[in-house]
């Protein structure tokens, strides 16, 4: 506790190490790690930090703009909440704080199937409707019963995530007790880590509840938990889906309509065939193949296979002002943030969401100006160093 209070939370990796402190260990090894031996996870951060930008001096940077505009909305930063699987449980209903704090700040949030909270609750606290990710599952009749659910929240942004026809193994997890052993086994493990946190356990295992995972609920019932929620998981991912799949989707959505987890530009070229709006360059943050790309290797390919007629997003990786700045110049008109905001909800609640996205904002501008940019068209190739 006393180590908490003293802490100046000045980046990222500061409410990382707070949030690792704060939850059960087998939350935060869910959020923190990847597929297999991480490959992946690691270069998605290593990648960006590699890129090297051209300082320009004497340019008059004292009027820099960071609003954009993408799918019809108007966002104050080109940044947005990316999805993530029962992030709730790492605060007190935690995404509809997260959501309040994303509104708050002006940037899209984006709810996950898979959440802690349903679409309902969330819609309910905030005075927009947010953006909803989709998977391709097994039980179609429950993936349209989410698009209409999904429609009457008010939702006009759609985000179809591909790159999971399977659940990948992640080692983490099954170190910790999460997805692995007897169920008595990680019950057990788990309620010892729950114990040892006594703060999580009060503020969210106890007066957090119900823990109903929101939108599946219907389906699992509603005192369901983790374990009924990863036997759900595994025997619902189609890997029959294919692009006709998609396609159909597609047909019955009539608002904006992204693809989640591109790293191909075959994939992008097909994806601009079916007449999306946008895509998410995106590994899953590391989180399925190993040994993939990093997204921000995939990216130029991608942005030169569909030119400017779909808005490109760059996913996985980032940690700072500075890689949007990258992201940017490499083709991408927005990025999506994962675990950063996961850690500061863990951290700090709703406060550490808004934090979070003031650091990237006050980071952000810092960039521009070093590098001599104004506004965001002004990030372009030509602010990279060769």
């Amino acid at each position: 506790m006393q180590f908490e209070a003293s802490m100046i939370l000045a980046s990222i990796e500061d409410y990382r190490t707070l949030a690792r402190k704060r939850l059960p260990h087998f939350l935060f090894e869910y959020i923190d790690g990847g597929a297999f031996s991480e490959t992946t996870l690691r270069n998605n951060q290593r990648d960006l930090q590699h890129i090297a930008l051209r300082q320009r001096v004497l340019r008059d940077v004292s009027n820099i703009t960071t609003t954009t505009r993408l799918f019809g909305q108007e966002f104050k930063l080109p940044l947005g909440l990316s999805p993530v699987g029962i992030a709730g449980l790492n605060a007190r209903r935690g995404e509809v704080q997260a959501a309040q704090a994303a509104e708050a700040a002006g940037v899209p949030f984006c709810l996950s199937t898979v959440s802690a909270c349903s679409i309902d609750e969330v819609r309910a606290g905030v005075n927009h409707p947010v953006w909803f990710q989709l998977y391709m599952i097994r039980d179609r009749g429950f993936l349209h019963e989410m698009l209409n659910r999904a429609k009457a929240a008010g939702t006009s942004t759609l985000l179809f995530t591909v790159d999971m026809p399977v659940p990948a193994t992640r080692y983490r997890d099954m170190r910790s007790g999460l997805s692995s052993g007897h169920l008595w086994q990680r019950k057990l493990t788990r309620v010892g880590q729950v114990l040892r946190r006594p703060r999580w356990a009060w503020d969210v295992g106890l007066m957090g509840r119900p823990h109903s995972l929101g939108n599946i609920a219907p389906i699992l019932g509603e005192q369901a938990g983790i374990d009924e929620f990863w036997a759900w998981l595994g025997n619902n991912f189609d890997p029959r889906v294919t692009w006709a799949d998609i396609d159909r989707i597609r047909s019955e959505w009539d608002g904006h309509f992204v693809i989640k987890g591109i790293l191909d530009a075959e994939d992008a070229r097909q994806a601009k065939s079916i007449g999306c709006d946008g895509l998410i360059v995106s590994n899953h943050g590391g989180r399925q193949l190993d040994g993939a790309l990093s997204s921000i290797k995939a990216l130029p390919a991608i942005a030169d296979a569909v030119g400017n007629d779909l808005s490109l997003i760059l996913d996985s990786g980032i940690r700072s002002g500075l890689d949007i700045v990258r992201a940017l110049a490499l083709g991408a008109r927005m990025v999506m943030i994962g675990r950063p905001w996961v850690y500061a909800l863990a951290a700090r609640q709703k406060k550490g969401v808004e934090e979070i996205l003031d650091i990237f904002a006050r980071e952000l501008r810092v960039a521009m100006a070093l590098s001599g940019c104004t506004r965001l068209e002004d990030i372009t190739p030509a602010i990279l160093a060769s």
